[in-house]
C-alpha cells in the first residue's frame, strides 16, 4: 500500500502552529493533487492546504478545533486506492510524529490516569481560544473555565500557553494552601454550573429593546485582541498635518488612463504616498524601530504593511517587502497584486508578515483623518484622509490669492515610549513635504 503523509506546511516567519478549521474531505473521499483538504487558520491570516497526490483520505489525524504544529502529519493519503479501514487498523510507528495536542489520547499510560478525572469540561461557554493542550491541562487539574478565563495570556493575542497555566497551578496551589487555613464563610449551594450560568446571564441580560446577537468570528475576536494588546502596551499620541496636494491629484488624473492601458492597471493614491513615507523613514529611521525591552532595535529594511478591508469586514495588513527597493511602478504593482489576493481571500502568511511601518487610508471611506492603532510590534502608523476641495490662500509673487486646492490630512499614531512629539510631529510633516513637492512633470 503507497502512502502520503499530508504535512502541515511552513506558512511564513514567526508562524509554527495552525488551527484545523475544517476539513473539506472525509475519511474515504477521493481527492486529486492540488485539490484543497483542509482550511486551517493561523494568528495571522486564514489559508487551505491542497493535496500532494491523488488518491483517498485513508486517516485525518488531527480532529477540526485541534492545532497542529508546522511539519507536523495532519492526515494520512493511500494513493492505491486501499479503502480507510486497512490504514486505520495499521499501528503508529516512530516515523509518523505524535500531534502535541493530541498526545494524550493516545497515550496509554495517560489514558488511564485521565479515566479517573471528572468529566469533560465544556469550553464552549468561553469566548477565549484555548489549544486543546490547555485544555487537557485544565481538564487535568480541575479548572473550571471561569477560573481559566481570569489567566492573563502571554501568547499571540493574549492567548493562554502552556508555560501560562502551569504558573498558574503552582501559584494556584499555594492559594488553595493558605485559603484552606483561614476561615470560610458559608456559601449556599448552587445547583447550576459555571458554565449554565454563563448562559443564563447572556440570557436573562436587558438590552434595552430588541436585538440580535451575533457571535464574533475567529477573525474578529483575533482583532479585538491585537487592539488591546497595542493599547496596553504602547502609550499612543496622535500628530496631524494638513498637506496640498494639487500637483500630485493633476499629475495622477493627467496619467492615470495612459498608465492603465499601458500596465493593464489602475495608478492609485496609494501607491504615491507609501513612496513619500519610505522617503520620509529614510530621513527618520528612528521611525523604523521595534522595542525590545530595554533596547530599541532599528530595522535597516523598510516593509510598509497597508490595512485592507476584506469583503466580511474585517481588516488585514498586507506587507509590501522592501519597499525602498522599488519605484513607482513597483510599488502600484505590488499594492495592487496584495489588494486583489485579500479581496479573494488568497494572502499566504508571507504576504503579511514582517512589516516595519503600516498605512492605513480611511479616505477610501470617505473620512479627513482618523486616530490609528499602532500595528504591534510597530511602534507607528499613519491614516491618509480623503482628498478634497478647499478655498486656500496662496501667496504669489503679485500677493495672496485665494484659490481651490486639493487637500488632505495625515494623522500619525507613534508610540510615546520611544517616539517623542518632535520625531513623530517631523516625520508627518516631512511625508506632507514630499506630497506637496510632487514634481507635475514626472514620467511614469
Amino acid at each position: 500500500m503507497a502512502n502520503v503523509e499530508l504535512i502541515l506546511p511552513k506558512m511564513g516567519e514567526s508562524v509554527a502552529e495552525a488551527t484545523i478549521t475544517s476539513w473539506l474531505k472525509a475519511e474515504g473521499d477521493s481527492i486529486e493533487a492540488e485539490e484543497s483538504v483542509v482550511e486551517i487558520a493561523t494568528d495571522k491570516v486564514d489559508s487551505e492546504v491542497p493535496s500532494p497526490a491523488d488518491g483517498v483520505i485513508s486517516k485525518i489525524l488531527v480532529a477540526e478545533g485541534e492545532v497542529a504544529q508546522v511539519g507536523q502529519v495532519i492526515a494520512i493519503i493511500s494513493t492505491d486506492g486501499a479503502d480507510a479501514d486497512a490504514v486505520t487498523e495499521a499501528p503508529k510507528t516512530d516515523a509518523t510524529p505524535i500531534p502535541v495536542a493530541t498526545a494524550v489520547d493516545s497515550a496509554q499510560p495517560v489514558a488511564q490516569e485521565t479515566s479517573e478525572n471528572p468529566p469533560t469540561q465544556d469550553f464552549s461557554s468561553s469566548e477565549r481560544f484555548y489549544s486543546p493542550l490547555v485544555k487537557n491541562i485544565a481538564q487535568k487539574e480541575g479548572i473550571p473555565v471561569s477560573e481559566l478565563d481570569q489567566i492573563n495570556g502571554t501568547g499571540q493575542g493574549r492567548r493562554v500557553t502552556k508555560n501560562d497555566i502551569l504558573s498558574h497551578i503552582s501559584t494556584r496551589g499555594s492559594k488553595q494552601n493558605e485559603n484552606a487555613n483561614s476561615p470560610q464563610p458559608v456559601k449556599e449551594k448552587s445547583t447550576t454550573s459555571p458554565a449554565s450560568k454563563s448562559v443564563t446571564a447572556t440570557a436573562d441580560k436587558d438590552f434595552g429593546g430588541e436585538v440580535e446577537i451575533i457571535e464574533m468570528d475567529r477573525m474578529r475576536k483575533l482583532i479585538a485582541g491585537h487592539m488591546i494588546n497595542s493599547k496596553t502596551t504602547s502609550p499612543h499620541v496622535t500628530s496631524f498635518v494638513e498637506a496640498d496636494v494639487t500637483n500630485l491629484v493633476n499629475w495622477r488624473n493627467k496619467n492615470k488612463k495612459a498608465y492603465e492601458q499601458r500596465k493593464g492597471e489602475k495608478l492609485t493614491f496609494t501607491p504615491i504616498f507609501i513612496e513619500a513615507i519610505v522617503k520620509a523613514i529614510k530621513d527618520y529611521p528612528m521611525i523604523n524601530i521595534v522595542v525590545d525591552g530595554d533596547n530599541i532595535v532599528r530595522k535597516k529594511f523598510i516593509n510598509i504593511g497597508m490595512a485592507t478591508a476584506l469583503p466580511s469586514g474585517n481588516l488585514i495588513v498586507p506587507v509590501i517587502k522592501n519597499a525602498d527597493s522599488l519605484n513607482l511602478v513597483g510599488l502600484s504593482k505590488s499594492v495592487n497584486g496584495l489588494a486583489n489576493k485579500a479581496r479573494t481571500n488568497k494572502l499566504s502568511p508571507d504576504d503579511i508578515a514582517g512589516g516595519t511601518y503600516t498605512i492605513s487610508n480611511v479616505g477610501s471611506f470617505g473620512n479627513i483623518m482618523g486616530t490609528p492603532i499602532i500595528n504591534q510590534p510597530q511602534v507607528a502608523i499613519m491614516a491618509v484622509g480623503a482628498i478634497t476641495k478647499k478655498p486656500a490662500v496662496l501667496e504669489t509673487e503679485h500677493g495672496d490669492v485665494i484659490a481651490i486646492r486639493h487637500k488632505m490630512f495625515l494623522s500619525h499614531s507613534y508610540d510615546h515610549r520611544v517616539v517623542d512629539g518632535a520625531l513623530g510631529g517631523m516625520f508627518v510633516r516631512r511625508v506632507a513635504d514630499y506630497l506637496e513637492q510632487f514634481d507635475i512633470s514626472r514620467e511614469v
